[in-house]
């Protein structure tokens, strides 16, 4: 009885988080349908809605610290690649250009399919508010720099926190070595200490997306019309983040290896198809890493830019992250019934892109600036719960496309810097 006992802790143990929260949201359908069919939503709602309320707090409490010190650690970090000189301005421009084509393309195919109309979740009422905080194009750039930094800490606004982080981070290097390294470990044991908050916090995802679904469920059972809608909005949510990183990892990527990396965009993907495929079977782009520096040389890339641009990739470059994060925001406006206007879509790009340097070692970091994303243009964090029912389903491939633009940057500068590649 005891090793049994043993054995079924030690399998519960090993289920993957991820199994974990498809299981809560399993039972948060469940729970939400047959608890309505016999006592009324309003009435059991508040005993459950707790839970999801406070793993919402939960994230939020987390994010200002983790962003702030991930993304200045990140910042300070690119400073020790100054002697790459040349290289790492290439490095860092290709990954900027591409995650901001990424997302556009997200942006273009969410507005353009709209998803999210018609998964009405009748709760428009906790974002009306939007409609009256509309500021001019103008006015939301100047607010990106804070008056007073203490100030945007606690009101948490996001665009000027991330906005500080990079220029603390930048200026970082910019003191003497003593300084630099007794800021850095601040920031690193800052961060260390958050990381394991979020650890914690994310051990709890289960129960509160339970909560999430079984109330967003709940307050839809009797309409069986609309929990269909629901479930058809998240099908087509899913496939157009398909689609969005299948046209950037099979078009935009190899035509950009092909002009200027002047290879083969096939047999490049024939070359490093190990890495891709540990990136797309374990959802962790660090884990691939490995075997992308290894096959990135064998294309012919030099191990001095290898080890540079993989590395550095792996850490600020997320195209697939990117155009997830664009398309599941408009989804989750489309889906409450807002209309995000072309400046705030703007401003979603931009953090997603700003978000991704410090995103790396972040546990579901998709989720995690999610979080970011949807408190930047004030949507409300609710609307998570609705797609981690298929998270799992665009964390793999996108985090595979995230993996393949590392590569296609480090083949590209290879060639720029006239090294001979063998693909």
């Amino acid at each position: 009885m005891t090793e049994t006992t043993s054995t079924e802790k030690k399998t519960r143990k090993k289920l993957a988080i991820h199994w974990q929260i498809l299981i809560g949201i399993g039972l948060g359908v469940i729970f939400g349908i047959v608890m309505t069919k016999f006592i009324p939503y309003e009435q059991w709602s508040p005993y459950i809605k707790w839970a999801g309320d406070m793993f919402l707090r939960g994230l939020n409490m987390i994010v200002i610290p983790l962003v702030f010190s991930s993304i200045a650690l990140g910042v300070a970090g690119m400073g020790d690649s100054k002697a790459l000189g040349r290289i790492a301005g290439k490095t860092f421009a290709f990954y900027i250009v591409t995650t901001l084509i990424a997302a556009t393309i997200g942006l273009f195919l969410v507005n353009l399919v709209k998803p999210g109309v018609g998964a009405d979740l009748k709760l428009t009422e906790n974002v009306t508010e939007l409609a009256g905080t509309q500021v001019s194009f103008i006015d939301q750039i100047v607010n990106i720099v804070p008056a007073n930094i203490f100030e945007a800490l606690s009101t948490g606004n996001l665009l000027s926190i991330i906005f500080f982080a990079i220029i603390f981070g930048f200026f970082i290097n910019m003191v003497d070595q003593k300084q630099q390294t007794t800021l850095k470990d601040i920031l690193q044991a800052v961060y260390d200490v958050i990381m394991k908050i979020t650890l914690f916090i994310i051990k709890l995802a289960p129960y509160g997306v339970f909560a999430i679904v079984a109330n967003v469920v709940g307050k839809q059972a009797g309409d069986t019309r609309a929990l269909l809608d629901i479930a058809g909005s998240l099908g087509i949510f899913v496939l157009i983040v398909w689609g969005g990183l299948l046209l950037h990892g099979g078009i935009v990527l190899p035509t950009l290896v092909r002009v200027l990396g002047k290879a083969n965009p096939w047999k490049h993907i024939s070359k490093v198809s190990t890495a891709l495929l540990t990136a797309f079977s374990t959802c962790s782009s660090g884990a691939a890493l490995p075997f992308n520096i290894k096959q990135t040389q064998e294309c012919g890339v030099s191990s001095r830019i290898a080890s540079f641009a993989l590395p550095l990739g792996a850490t600020v470059n997320m195209n697939g992250t990117a155009l997830y994060e664009c398309v599941a925001a408009i989804f989750i406006a489309q889906a409450y019934g807002v209309d995000l206007t072309i400046m705030q879509q703007i401003i979603l790009v931009l953090t997603s892109l700003m978000a991704a340097i410090g995103a790396a070692g972040i546990p579901m970091a998709g989720m995690v600036m999610l979080t970011i994303v949807l408190n930047v243009v004030g949507l409300p964090l609710e609307g998570i719960g609705l797609v981690l029912a298929v998270e799992q389903l665009c964390d793999m491939p996108r985090t595979m496309i995230n993996t393949y633009g590392d590569t296609c940057g480090a083949v590209i500068v290879a060639r720029s810097e006239g090294e001979e590649l063998t693909i």
